[in-house]
């Protein structure tokens, strides 16, 4: 069975965008150690998945993006989550609007690589909150927004997780990577 991993950019405080979605305080400590990182996570899915809102904020830029990310971004499938959106036009994409946890099921059962997600806040909400998270990894940048839109919101019972891997990247963002496990925090 495939594993659904979510890749996100994090603020210290927990923040994945300011309140008005604005992402600029994520390139102040972007470089090509971290570049290079993520074209490879990017390479390694077989399928991307994400809400309506990171496919209207990607599908322009990538579509016509020279940049090292858009071809695997282009290149790779792409499931968007969506009750209002009818057709995809960014390419080897396709729109979902039934059961988000049946779909990501069905997608798990399919053979491959594992399925990359891709945030919006509250579409990483949803998946957390469904327990359809297989992996995080968290690239958590030295930065403090102090308000924002939250990685977590509103969800059933705690997660717990554990760390499976940190790597340090020489501008002081690190990248956790976890695993949810079942139980409290004292059985783990």
């Amino acid at each position: 069975m495939r594993k659904v991993v979510l890749k996100m950019d994090v603020s210290l405080d927990g923040f994945v965008a300011k309140p008005n979605g604005d992402l600029d305080w994520i390139f102040g400590s972007f470089n090509d150690e971290l570049k290079a990182c993520l074209v490879d996570t990017l390479w390694q899915a077989d399928t991307h998945i994400m809400g309506r809102v990171a496919y209207n904020d990607m599908a322009d830029h990538w579509s016509f993006s020279t940049e090292v990310f858009a071809p695997p971004m282009n290149e790779i499938p792409k499931v968007i989550f969506s009750k209002t959106l009818k057709e995809a036009n960014w390419n080897r994409s396709r729109v979902v609007s039934g059961d988000i946890k049946e779909e990501v099921s069905r997608l798990k059962q399919q053979p491959g690589n594992y399925i990359l997600a891709h945030g919006g806040a509250r579409f990483a909400q949803s998946l957390s909150r469904f327990d359809l998270i297989d992996e995080y990894r968290l690239i958590i940048h030295p930065v403090v927004l102090g308000k924002g839109q939250p990685l977590f919101k509103n969800l059933a019972d705690m997660i717990n997780l554990k760390l499976l891997n940190t790597r340090v990247f020489h501008t002081g963002v690190v990248l956790h990577t976890y695993q949810p496990v079942g139980g409290s925090p004292q059985e783990n």
